[in-house]
Protein backbone atom coordinates (compact mmCIF):
# COMPACT_ATOMS: atom_id res chain seq x y z
CA UNK A 1 0.00 0.00 0.00
CA UNK A 2 2.95 2.34 -0.50
CA UNK A 3 0.92 4.02 -3.21
CA UNK A 4 -1.37 5.56 -0.61
CA UNK A 5 1.42 7.36 1.13
CA UNK A 6 3.70 8.07 -1.82
CA UNK A 7 4.41 11.73 -2.43
CA UNK A 8 4.58 12.91 -6.03
CA UNK A 9 2.93 15.35 -8.42
CA UNK A 10 0.42 12.66 -9.35
CA UNK A 11 -0.38 11.90 -5.70
CA UNK A 12 -3.99 13.13 -5.63
CA UNK A 13 -4.90 11.24 -8.79
CA UNK A 14 -3.35 8.02 -7.50
CA UNK A 15 -5.07 8.39 -4.14
CA UNK A 16 -8.37 9.03 -5.91
CA UNK A 17 -8.06 5.82 -7.95
CA UNK A 18 -7.12 3.72 -4.91
CA UNK A 19 -9.79 5.22 -2.64
CA UNK A 20 -12.42 4.73 -5.34
CA UNK A 21 -11.52 1.05 -5.30
CA UNK A 22 -11.74 1.00 -1.49
CA UNK A 23 -15.13 2.69 -1.65
CA UNK A 24 -16.64 -0.26 -3.50
CA UNK A 25 -14.90 -2.78 -1.24
CA UNK A 26 -15.98 -1.06 1.99
CA UNK A 27 -19.49 0.04 1.02
CA UNK A 28 -20.34 -2.47 -1.66
CA UNK A 29 -23.94 -3.34 -2.31
CA UNK A 30 -24.87 -2.51 1.28
CA UNK A 31 -24.59 1.18 0.44
CA UNK A 32 -27.50 0.95 -1.96
CA UNK A 33 -29.86 0.40 0.93
CA UNK A 34 -28.97 3.82 2.19
CA UNK A 35 -28.10 5.48 -1.08
CA UNK A 36 -28.90 9.13 -1.61
CA UNK A 37 -30.93 8.51 -4.75
CA UNK A 38 -34.07 7.84 -2.74
CA UNK A 39 -33.74 11.13 -0.91
CA UNK A 40 -34.76 13.67 -3.49
CA UNK A 41 -38.47 14.17 -3.65
CA UNK A 42 -41.72 12.43 -2.91
CA UNK A 43 -45.37 13.23 -3.39
CA UNK A 44 -46.79 12.73 0.10
CA UNK A 45 -49.34 15.39 0.95
CA UNK A 46 -50.00 17.16 4.22
CA UNK A 47 -52.87 19.62 4.22
CA UNK A 48 -52.50 19.88 0.44
CA UNK A 49 -48.76 20.59 0.67
CA UNK A 50 -46.17 18.50 -1.13
CA UNK A 51 -43.12 17.48 0.89
CA UNK A 52 -40.03 18.44 -1.04
CA UNK A 53 -37.84 16.29 1.17
CA UNK A 54 -37.98 12.67 2.20
CA UNK A 55 -37.83 13.30 5.93
CA UNK A 56 -38.29 9.61 6.67
CA UNK A 57 -35.17 8.75 4.69
CA UNK A 58 -33.27 11.51 6.47
CA UNK A 59 -34.55 10.23 9.84
CA UNK A 60 -33.34 6.71 9.07
CA UNK A 61 -29.92 8.02 8.13
CA UNK A 62 -29.63 10.42 11.06
CA UNK A 63 -29.97 7.45 13.43
CA UNK A 64 -27.77 5.12 11.35
CA UNK A 65 -24.94 7.62 11.76
CA UNK A 66 -24.54 6.66 15.42
CA UNK A 67 -23.47 3.16 14.41
CA UNK A 68 -20.50 4.70 12.63
CA UNK A 69 -19.46 6.40 15.89
CA UNK A 70 -19.58 3.29 18.04
CA UNK A 71 -16.61 2.29 20.14
CA UNK A 72 -16.18 -1.18 21.60
CA UNK A 73 -17.29 -4.63 20.50
CA UNK A 74 -19.74 -4.16 17.64
CA UNK A 75 -22.93 -6.26 17.63
CA UNK A 76 -23.89 -8.85 15.00
CA UNK A 77 -26.58 -6.53 13.62
CA UNK A 78 -24.17 -3.63 12.99
CA UNK A 79 -25.38 -1.92 9.80
CA UNK A 80 -22.40 0.40 9.24
CA UNK A 81 -20.36 -2.57 8.09
CA UNK A 82 -17.11 -0.81 7.24
CA UNK A 83 -16.53 -0.26 10.96
CA UNK A 84 -14.89 -2.90 13.17
CA UNK A 85 -14.27 -3.41 16.92
CA UNK A 86 -12.13 -0.78 18.63
CA UNK A 87 -11.11 0.42 22.07
CA UNK A 88 -11.50 -3.05 23.59
CA UNK A 89 -9.13 -2.31 26.47
CA UNK A 90 -10.55 1.11 27.32
CA UNK A 91 -10.45 1.72 31.06
CA UNK A 92 -7.66 -0.71 31.77
CA UNK A 93 -5.31 2.17 32.63
CA UNK A 94 -7.32 2.59 35.86
CA UNK A 95 -8.49 -1.04 36.10
CA UNK A 96 -12.10 -0.30 35.13
CA UNK A 97 -14.25 -1.43 32.21
CA UNK A 98 -14.92 1.55 29.94
CA UNK A 99 -15.44 -0.37 26.71
CA UNK A 100 -18.23 0.98 24.52
CA UNK A 101 -19.82 4.38 24.10
CA UNK A 102 -19.30 6.81 21.23
CA UNK A 103 -16.49 8.73 19.64
CA UNK A 104 -17.77 12.29 19.71
CA UNK A 105 -16.85 13.41 16.21
CA UNK A 106 -14.04 12.74 13.71
CA UNK A 107 -11.41 11.65 16.22
CA UNK A 108 -10.98 8.59 18.43
CA UNK A 109 -11.59 10.10 21.86
CA UNK A 110 -14.53 9.37 24.14
CA UNK A 111 -15.47 12.69 25.74
CA UNK A 112 -18.03 12.13 28.49
CA UNK A 113 -19.49 15.65 28.52
CA UNK A 114 -20.75 15.80 24.91
CA UNK A 115 -21.60 12.08 24.99
CA UNK A 116 -23.94 12.65 27.93
CA UNK A 117 -25.57 15.64 26.21
CA UNK A 118 -25.99 13.56 23.05
CA UNK A 119 -27.73 10.90 25.13
CA UNK A 120 -30.04 13.42 26.77
CA UNK A 121 -31.05 14.89 23.42
CA UNK A 122 -31.55 11.52 21.75
CA UNK A 123 -33.75 10.57 24.68
CA UNK A 124 -35.69 13.84 24.54
CA UNK A 125 -36.20 13.25 20.81
CA UNK A 126 -37.77 9.88 21.59
CA UNK A 127 -39.78 11.18 24.55
CA UNK A 128 -41.42 13.90 22.45
CA UNK A 129 -41.55 12.30 19.00
CA UNK A 130 -40.81 8.59 19.47
CA UNK A 131 -44.49 7.80 19.09
CA UNK A 132 -44.21 9.01 15.50
CA UNK A 133 -41.04 7.07 14.60
CA UNK A 134 -42.64 3.66 13.99
CA UNK A 135 -40.00 1.33 12.46
CA UNK A 136 -37.18 3.69 13.45
CA UNK A 137 -38.05 3.69 17.15
CA UNK A 138 -36.10 0.49 17.92
CA UNK A 139 -33.05 1.93 16.16
CA UNK A 140 -33.32 5.18 18.11
CA UNK A 141 -33.59 3.25 21.37
CA UNK A 142 -30.57 1.13 20.40
CA UNK A 143 -28.59 4.34 19.81
CA UNK A 144 -29.56 5.57 23.28
CA UNK A 145 -28.77 2.28 24.96
CA UNK A 146 -25.32 2.11 23.38
CA UNK A 147 -24.61 5.33 25.25
CA UNK A 148 -26.35 4.55 28.54
CA UNK A 149 -24.67 1.15 28.86
CA UNK A 150 -21.39 3.06 28.74
CA UNK A 151 -22.55 5.80 31.12
CA UNK A 152 -23.53 3.14 33.65
CA UNK A 153 -19.96 1.83 33.49
CA UNK A 154 -18.56 5.33 33.82
CA UNK A 155 -20.60 5.96 36.98
CA UNK A 156 -20.30 2.52 38.58
CA UNK A 157 -18.17 3.78 41.50
CA UNK A 158 -19.91 6.15 43.94
CA UNK A 159 -18.78 9.78 43.86
CA UNK A 160 -16.65 9.11 40.79
CA UNK A 161 -17.31 9.59 37.09
CA UNK A 162 -14.89 8.55 34.39
CA UNK A 163 -15.30 11.43 31.97
CA UNK A 164 -12.80 10.78 29.19
CA UNK A 165 -10.90 7.96 27.53
CA UNK A 166 -7.92 8.95 25.42
CA UNK A 167 -5.47 11.82 25.36
CA UNK A 168 -6.95 14.29 22.87
CA UNK A 169 -3.66 16.05 22.15
CA UNK A 170 -1.89 12.80 21.35
CA UNK A 171 -4.86 11.46 19.41
CA UNK A 172 -5.00 14.61 17.28
CA UNK A 173 -1.34 14.16 16.36
CA UNK A 174 -2.37 10.97 14.52
CA UNK A 175 -4.70 10.35 11.60
CA UNK A 176 -5.60 6.71 12.03
CA UNK A 177 -8.62 4.43 12.10
CA UNK A 178 -10.17 3.70 15.51
CA UNK A 179 -9.46 0.03 14.78
CA UNK A 180 -5.72 0.87 14.61
CA UNK A 181 -5.44 3.15 17.63
CA UNK A 182 -2.05 2.96 19.29
CA UNK A 183 -2.05 6.22 21.21
CA UNK A 184 -2.24 5.89 24.99
CA UNK A 185 -5.83 5.33 26.17
CA UNK A 186 -5.50 7.51 29.26
CA UNK A 187 -8.53 7.68 31.57
CA UNK A 188 -9.65 10.86 33.33
CA UNK A 189 -12.18 11.18 36.13
CA UNK A 190 -13.96 13.59 38.44
CA UNK A 191 -14.47 12.81 42.11
CA UNK A 192 -14.77 14.51 45.52
CA UNK A 193 -11.32 16.05 45.23
CA UNK A 194 -11.61 17.03 41.57
CA UNK A 195 -15.30 17.87 41.18
CA UNK A 196 -17.22 18.22 37.94
CA UNK A 197 -20.77 19.37 38.62
CA UNK A 198 -21.29 20.14 34.93
CA UNK A 199 -20.39 16.75 33.49
CA UNK A 200 -21.96 14.95 36.47
CA UNK A 201 -25.29 16.79 36.25
CA UNK A 202 -25.39 16.28 32.47
CA UNK A 203 -24.74 12.58 33.00
CA UNK A 204 -27.57 12.49 35.54
CA UNK A 205 -29.83 14.24 33.01
CA UNK A 206 -28.91 11.66 30.36
CA UNK A 207 -29.62 8.72 32.65
CA UNK A 208 -32.91 10.22 33.85
CA UNK A 209 -34.12 11.05 30.34
CA UNK A 210 -33.20 7.57 29.12
CA UNK A 211 -35.03 6.06 32.10
CA UNK A 212 -38.21 7.68 30.76
CA UNK A 213 -37.52 6.24 27.29
CA UNK A 214 -37.22 2.67 28.61
CA UNK A 215 -39.87 2.88 31.32
CA UNK A 216 -42.44 0.79 29.43
CA UNK A 217 -40.30 -1.29 27.08
CA UNK A 218 -37.67 -2.33 29.67
CA UNK A 219 -38.81 -1.32 33.18
CA UNK A 220 -35.96 -3.07 35.00
CA UNK A 221 -33.34 -1.25 32.93
CA UNK A 222 -35.23 1.99 33.42
CA UNK A 223 -35.09 1.58 37.19
CA UNK A 224 -31.34 0.99 37.07
CA UNK A 225 -30.88 4.15 35.01
CA UNK A 226 -33.05 6.25 37.30
CA UNK A 227 -31.46 5.01 40.50
CA UNK A 228 -28.04 5.86 39.08
CA UNK A 229 -29.26 9.27 37.89
CA UNK A 230 -30.38 10.15 41.44
CA UNK A 231 -27.00 9.17 42.87
CA UNK A 232 -25.00 10.99 40.21
CA UNK A 233 -27.02 14.19 40.58
CA UNK A 234 -26.49 14.16 44.35
CA UNK A 235 -22.75 13.93 43.70
CA UNK A 236 -22.93 16.80 41.19
CA UNK A 237 -24.76 19.03 43.62
CA UNK A 238 -22.74 18.20 46.73
CA UNK A 239 -19.26 18.61 45.25
CA UNK A 240 -19.44 21.81 43.25
CA UNK A 241 -17.04 22.89 40.54
CA UNK A 242 -16.43 22.80 36.81
CA UNK A 243 -14.68 19.73 35.50
CA UNK A 244 -12.42 21.78 33.27
CA UNK A 245 -10.92 23.50 36.31
CA UNK A 246 -9.28 20.27 37.43
CA UNK A 247 -8.86 18.66 34.02
CA UNK A 248 -8.00 21.70 31.93
CA UNK A 249 -5.04 20.20 30.01
CA UNK A 250 -7.14 17.16 29.10
CA UNK A 251 -10.54 18.65 28.19
CA UNK A 252 -9.63 22.15 26.99
CA UNK A 253 -9.98 23.61 24.44
CA UNK A 254 -11.99 20.64 23.18
CA UNK A 255 -14.91 20.57 25.63
CA UNK A 256 -14.18 23.23 28.23
CA UNK A 257 -17.14 24.09 30.43
CA UNK A 258 -17.28 27.72 29.38
CA UNK A 259 -20.76 28.37 30.78
CA UNK A 260 -20.02 26.97 34.23
CA UNK A 261 -21.95 24.23 36.00
CA UNK A 262 -25.09 26.11 37.11
CA UNK A 263 -26.96 25.43 33.86
CA UNK A 264 -26.34 21.68 34.15
CA UNK A 265 -27.60 21.60 37.76
CA UNK A 266 -30.85 23.26 36.68
CA UNK A 267 -31.09 21.01 33.63
CA UNK A 268 -30.31 17.86 35.63
CA UNK A 269 -32.85 18.76 38.31
CA UNK A 270 -35.48 19.38 35.63
CA UNK A 271 -34.92 15.92 34.17
CA UNK A 272 -34.94 14.23 37.57
CA UNK A 273 -38.16 16.03 38.44
CA UNK A 274 -39.69 14.76 35.21
CA UNK A 275 -38.40 11.21 35.64
CA UNK A 276 -39.00 10.69 39.37
CA UNK A 277 -42.00 12.98 40.05
CA UNK A 278 -40.32 13.47 43.42
CA UNK A 279 -41.30 16.80 44.96
CA UNK A 280 -37.77 17.31 46.29
CA UNK A 281 -36.56 18.16 42.78
CA UNK A 282 -39.40 20.59 42.28
CA UNK A 283 -38.46 22.26 45.56
CA UNK A 284 -34.81 22.27 44.53
CA UNK A 285 -35.71 24.10 41.31
CA UNK A 286 -37.89 26.62 43.14
CA UNK A 287 -35.18 27.33 45.75
CA UNK A 288 -32.19 27.38 43.42
CA UNK A 289 -33.54 28.35 40.00
CA UNK A 290 -32.49 31.98 40.08
CA UNK A 291 -29.04 31.21 41.48
CA UNK A 292 -28.58 28.60 38.76
CA UNK A 293 -29.34 31.12 36.02
CA UNK A 294 -32.98 30.47 35.19
CA UNK A 295 -33.51 34.10 34.19
CA UNK A 296 -30.14 34.75 32.55
CA UNK A 297 -30.33 36.04 29.01
CA UNK A 298 -28.47 33.54 26.88
CA UNK A 299 -29.77 32.32 23.55
CA UNK A 300 -27.44 29.46 22.68
CA UNK A 301 -28.35 25.86 23.41
CA UNK A 302 -25.76 23.12 22.97
CA UNK A 303 -23.39 20.74 24.68
CA UNK A 304 -22.03 23.52 26.93
CA UNK A 305 -25.01 25.71 27.87
CA UNK A 306 -28.30 24.02 28.82
CA UNK A 307 -30.27 26.97 30.20
CA UNK A 308 -32.59 27.28 27.18
CA UNK A 309 -33.38 23.56 27.21
CA UNK A 310 -34.11 23.62 30.93
CA UNK A 311 -36.48 26.57 30.49
CA UNK A 312 -38.42 24.82 27.73
CA UNK A 313 -38.59 21.56 29.69
CA UNK A 314 -39.78 23.28 32.87
CA UNK A 315 -42.36 25.28 30.92
CA UNK A 316 -43.98 22.01 29.94
CA UNK A 317 -44.42 21.22 33.60
CA UNK A 318 -46.25 24.53 33.96
CA UNK A 319 -48.24 24.56 30.70
CA UNK A 320 -49.15 20.90 30.34
CA UNK A 321 -48.85 19.44 33.84
CA UNK A 322 -50.19 22.60 35.51
CA UNK A 323 -47.39 23.04 38.03
CA UNK A 324 -48.20 26.64 38.91
CA UNK A 325 -45.03 27.15 40.92
CA UNK A 326 -43.06 27.00 37.66
CA UNK A 327 -45.10 29.75 35.95
CA UNK A 328 -42.07 32.04 35.61
CA UNK A 329 -40.45 29.62 33.17
CA UNK A 330 -43.02 30.44 30.51
CA UNK A 331 -41.57 33.95 30.35
CA UNK A 332 -38.00 32.63 30.38
CA UNK A 333 -38.80 30.19 27.57
CA UNK A 334 -40.56 32.89 25.54
CA UNK A 335 -37.48 35.09 25.86
CA UNK A 336 -35.32 32.40 24.31
CA UNK A 337 -37.79 31.74 21.49
CA UNK A 338 -38.14 35.48 20.81
CA UNK A 339 -34.37 35.73 20.46
CA UNK A 340 -34.35 33.35 17.48
CA UNK A 341 -37.46 34.53 15.61
CA UNK A 342 -36.31 36.71 12.68
CA UNK A 343 -37.71 40.23 12.98
CA UNK A 344 -39.28 39.69 16.39
CA UNK A 345 -38.85 42.23 19.19
CA UNK A 346 -35.70 41.26 21.13
CA UNK A 347 -34.52 39.01 18.28
CA UNK A 348 -30.75 38.69 18.63
CA UNK A 349 -29.88 35.87 16.26
CA UNK A 350 -27.91 36.17 13.06
CA UNK A 351 -28.99 34.42 9.85
CA UNK A 352 -26.99 33.83 6.69
CA UNK A 353 -28.19 35.39 3.40
CA UNK A 354 -29.61 31.94 2.57
CA UNK A 355 -31.57 31.84 5.83
CA UNK A 356 -29.51 29.58 8.09
CA UNK A 357 -29.31 30.37 11.79
CA UNK A 358 -25.69 31.28 12.43
CA UNK A 359 -24.21 31.23 15.93
CA UNK A 360 -20.52 30.59 15.39
CA UNK A 361 -18.05 29.39 12.80
CA UNK A 362 -17.12 26.14 14.55
CA UNK A 363 -19.74 23.40 14.10
CA UNK A 364 -22.58 25.88 13.66
CA UNK A 365 -25.01 23.18 12.56
CA UNK A 366 -25.22 21.93 16.15
CA UNK A 367 -27.07 25.14 17.06
CA UNK A 368 -29.30 24.82 14.02
CA UNK A 369 -30.45 21.32 15.01
CA UNK A 370 -30.76 22.02 18.74
CA UNK A 371 -32.71 25.25 18.19
CA UNK A 372 -34.99 23.58 15.62
CA UNK A 373 -35.74 20.85 18.14
CA UNK A 374 -36.60 23.37 20.85
CA UNK A 375 -38.86 25.29 18.47
CA UNK A 376 -40.81 22.15 17.57
CA UNK A 377 -40.97 20.91 21.15
CA UNK A 378 -42.12 24.25 22.50
CA UNK A 379 -44.71 24.47 19.71
CA UNK A 380 -46.01 21.10 20.88
CA UNK A 381 -46.34 22.32 24.48
CA UNK A 382 -47.97 25.58 23.41
CA UNK A 383 -50.49 23.72 21.27
CA UNK A 384 -51.39 21.43 24.18
CA UNK A 385 -51.96 24.45 26.41
CA UNK A 386 -53.66 26.45 23.62
CA UNK A 387 -51.37 29.40 24.07
CA UNK A 388 -48.77 31.41 22.17
CA UNK A 389 -45.37 33.09 22.47
CA UNK A 390 -45.30 36.70 23.63
CA UNK A 391 -42.44 38.87 22.38
CA UNK A 392 -43.01 42.35 23.72
CA UNK A 393 -46.26 43.43 22.09
CA UNK A 394 -46.07 40.76 19.38
CA UNK A 395 -47.61 37.31 19.44
CA UNK A 396 -46.25 34.24 17.65
CA UNK A 397 -48.20 31.02 17.17
CA UNK A 398 -46.94 27.45 17.39
CA UNK A 399 -47.31 27.34 13.61
CA UNK A 400 -44.79 30.13 13.21
CA UNK A 401 -42.29 28.25 15.37
CA UNK A 402 -42.75 25.13 13.27
CA UNK A 403 -42.26 27.05 10.03
CA UNK A 404 -38.98 28.50 11.31
CA UNK A 405 -37.79 25.04 12.32
CA UNK A 406 -38.81 23.60 8.95
CA UNK A 407 -36.83 26.23 7.08
CA UNK A 408 -33.74 25.33 9.10
CA UNK A 409 -34.14 21.58 8.56
CA UNK A 410 -34.85 22.08 4.86
CA UNK A 411 -31.76 24.25 4.50
CA UNK A 412 -29.72 21.46 6.11
CA UNK A 413 -31.19 18.94 3.66
CA UNK A 414 -30.43 20.98 0.56
CA UNK A 415 -32.63 24.08 0.28
CA UNK A 416 -29.71 26.49 0.29
CA UNK A 417 -27.69 28.60 -2.17
CA UNK A 418 -25.29 25.74 -2.91
CA UNK A 419 -27.98 23.10 -3.29
CA UNK A 420 -25.87 21.10 -0.85
CA UNK A 421 -27.25 18.60 1.64
CA UNK A 422 -25.20 18.82 4.81
CA UNK A 423 -26.21 15.27 5.73
CA UNK A 424 -23.83 12.71 4.25
CA UNK A 425 -25.66 10.23 2.02
CA UNK A 426 -28.81 12.31 1.65
CA UNK A 427 -29.59 13.98 -1.67
CA UNK A 428 -27.53 14.06 -4.86
CA UNK A 429 -24.96 16.54 -3.51
CA UNK A 430 -23.44 16.17 -0.06
CA UNK A 431 -20.00 16.54 1.60
CA UNK A 432 -17.51 14.02 0.21
CA UNK A 433 -14.43 14.91 2.25
CA UNK A 434 -15.64 15.04 5.83
CA UNK A 435 -13.14 15.50 8.66
CA UNK A 436 -13.43 11.97 10.05
CA UNK A 437 -10.61 9.48 10.47
CA UNK A 438 -12.55 6.26 9.99
CA UNK A 439 -14.50 7.56 6.99
CA UNK A 440 -11.47 8.97 5.22
CA UNK A 441 -9.12 5.98 5.48
CA UNK A 442 -9.47 2.60 3.74
CA UNK A 443 -11.65 0.25 5.77
CA UNK A 444 -10.24 -2.87 7.42
CA UNK A 445 -11.93 -5.15 4.88
CA UNK A 446 -10.06 -3.54 1.99
CA UNK A 447 -6.84 -2.77 3.87
CA UNK A 448 -6.31 -5.29 6.69
CA UNK A 449 -2.79 -4.07 7.41
CA UNK A 450 -2.44 -1.43 10.10
CA UNK A 451 -2.23 2.19 8.99
CA UNK A 452 0.29 3.84 11.29
CA UNK A 453 -0.27 7.05 13.25
CA UNK A 454 1.28 9.47 10.76
CA UNK A 455 0.62 7.56 7.54
CA UNK A 456 -2.95 8.77 7.36
CA UNK A 457 -2.04 12.44 7.06
CA UNK A 458 -1.40 12.05 3.36
CA UNK A 459 -5.06 11.11 3.02
CA UNK A 460 -6.19 13.93 5.30
CA UNK A 461 -4.44 16.47 3.10
CA UNK A 462 -5.58 15.01 -0.22
CA UNK A 463 -8.59 16.07 -2.30
CA UNK A 464 -9.85 12.51 -2.76
CA UNK A 465 -13.38 11.69 -1.58
CA UNK A 466 -13.71 9.62 1.58
CA UNK A 467 -13.91 5.92 0.69
CA UNK A 468 -16.35 5.06 3.51
CA UNK A 469 -19.71 6.81 3.51
CA UNK A 470 -20.63 7.82 7.07
CA UNK A 471 -24.32 7.78 6.19
CA UNK A 472 -26.40 10.30 8.12
CA UNK A 473 -23.49 12.36 9.45
CA UNK A 474 -24.31 16.07 9.61
CA UNK A 475 -21.24 18.27 9.30
CA UNK A 476 -20.49 21.66 10.86
CA UNK A 477 -21.98 23.35 7.82
CA UNK A 478 -21.49 26.53 5.81
CA UNK A 479 -20.02 29.82 6.96
CA UNK A 480 -21.97 33.03 7.57
CA UNK A 481 -22.03 33.67 3.82
CA UNK A 482 -23.44 30.21 2.94
CA UNK A 483 -20.06 29.04 1.63
CA UNK A 484 -18.82 25.49 2.12
CA UNK A 485 -15.45 24.38 0.70
CA UNK A 486 -15.81 20.62 1.44
CA UNK A 487 -12.23 20.39 2.66
CA UNK A 488 -11.23 17.48 4.87
CA UNK A 489 -8.78 19.62 6.84
CA UNK A 490 -11.51 22.14 7.70
CA UNK A 491 -12.75 20.67 10.97
CA UNK A 492 -14.94 23.70 11.75
CA UNK A 493 -17.16 23.13 8.72
CA UNK A 494 -16.52 19.53 7.67
CA UNK A 495 -16.51 17.56 10.93
CA UNK A 496 -19.65 15.68 12.04
CA UNK A 497 -20.55 15.18 15.71
CA UNK A 498 -23.02 13.11 17.69
CA UNK A 499 -24.54 16.18 19.34
CA UNK A 500 -25.37 17.67 15.93
CA UNK A 501 -27.48 14.63 15.02
CA UNK A 502 -29.15 13.91 18.36
CA UNK A 503 -31.73 16.75 18.37
CA UNK A 504 -32.21 16.43 14.61
CA UNK A 505 -33.63 12.93 15.13
CA UNK A 506 -36.67 14.37 16.89
CA UNK A 507 -37.17 17.14 14.36
CA UNK A 508 -37.03 14.74 11.40
CA UNK A 509 -39.50 12.39 13.08
CA UNK A 510 -41.93 15.27 13.46
CA UNK A 511 -41.69 16.36 9.83
CA UNK A 512 -41.76 12.80 8.46
CA UNK A 513 -45.00 12.21 10.34
CA UNK A 514 -46.46 15.60 9.43
CA UNK A 515 -46.08 14.86 5.73
CA UNK A 516 -47.45 11.32 5.92
CA UNK A 517 -44.12 9.59 5.39
CA UNK A 518 -44.31 7.52 8.58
Amino acid sequence: MALLFFSSSSFDFRVFIVLSFFFFLCNGSSYSSSSPSSSLFNTHHHRHHIAKHNYKDALTKSILFFEGQRSGKLPHNQRMTWRRDSGLSDGSALHVDLVGGYYDAGDNIKFGFPMAFTTTMLSWSVIEFGGLMKSELPNAKAAIRWATDYLLKATARPDTIYVQVGDANKDHSCWERPEDMDTQRSVFKVDKNTPGSDVAAETAAALAAAAIVFKKSDPSYSKILLKRAVRVFAFADKYRGTYSAGLKPEVCPFYCSYSGYQDELLWGAAWLQKATKNVKYLNYIKMNGQVLGAAEYDNTFGWDNKHAGARILLTKAFLVQKMKTLSEYKGHADNFICSVIPGAPFSSSQYTPGGLLFKMSDANMQYVTSTSFLLLTYAKYLTSARTVVHCGGSVYTPGRLRSIAKKQVDYLLGDNPLGMSYMVGYGPKFPRRIHHRGSSLPCVASHPAKIQCHEGFSILNSQSPNPNILVGAVVGGPDQHDRFPDERTDYEQSEPATYINAPLVGALAYFAHSYGQL
